[in-house]
């Protein structure tokens, strides 16, 4: 039987330290490089975005609303007057959370538009979801929205994604939990 040698054990354990401390560092300098960046990145993206589903607007002012499934609200104004809210709602879909922005009109008291802000479904089929085919089809009254298969949708109701039925649910949802916010919240509040 051989004897161990404390060198045989102690060298290994030091060498994998010493690796995985250099990575380690190299990792949270490279996060240190990236997250302003992508911060601001996302910023932009947001920006655009509520240019997008509320044109009407040119200028925006972020509102403290707490609802579930929204993770903010802005105020969109013309002129100094109000002309609808922008909400960022998400839920979840085949691959993950589908996140996106919703546009309503509070002269209208339309959906102004929706925009797919990050989503991971399946490439062909629920990323489809950002085409404005689909989007398109919640411009309609500000009120709750269902899934419908297979037959021409009516107001209420938008056609569901070809295959992809769970990630049109998941923007059918964070559409409703906007909806909901604004009438909830916002019109009431009024």
């Amino acid at each position: 039987m051989k004897k161990l040698n404390p060198k045989e054990i102690i060298m290994p354990v030091l060498v994998l330290f010493v690796i995985c401390a250099g990575v380690t560092a190299i990792l949270a300098a490279v996060n240190n490089v990236t997250a302003q960046p992508i911060a601001q990145q996302a910023q932009q993206k947001a920006e655009q975005a509520r240019a997008v589903v509320l044109p009407s607007a040119d200028s925006y002012e972020q509102l403290e609303l707490e609802y579930d499934g929204i993770s903010d609200c802005f105020v969109g104004k013309s002129g100094g007057k109000t002309v609808g809210y922008t909400f960022t709602a998400s839920a979840s879909g085949y691959g993950g959370l589908v996140e996106i922005m919703v546009g309503i009109d509070s002269q209208s008291e339309e959906i102004s538009g929706v925009s797919i802000l990050s989503q991971s479904e399946t490439p062909g089929l629920g990323a489809n979801a950002v085409k404005s085919e689909f989007t398109d089809q919640f411009k309609q009254p500000a009120k709750e929205i269902k899934v419908i298969k297979n037959a021409q949708p009516s107001d209420g109701k938008i056609e569901a994604l070809t295959g992809a039925t769970i990630t049109s649910t998941a923007v059918t949802n964070a559409v409703n939990s906007a909806v909901e916010a604004y009438n909830e919240k916002i019109k009431e509040g009024k």
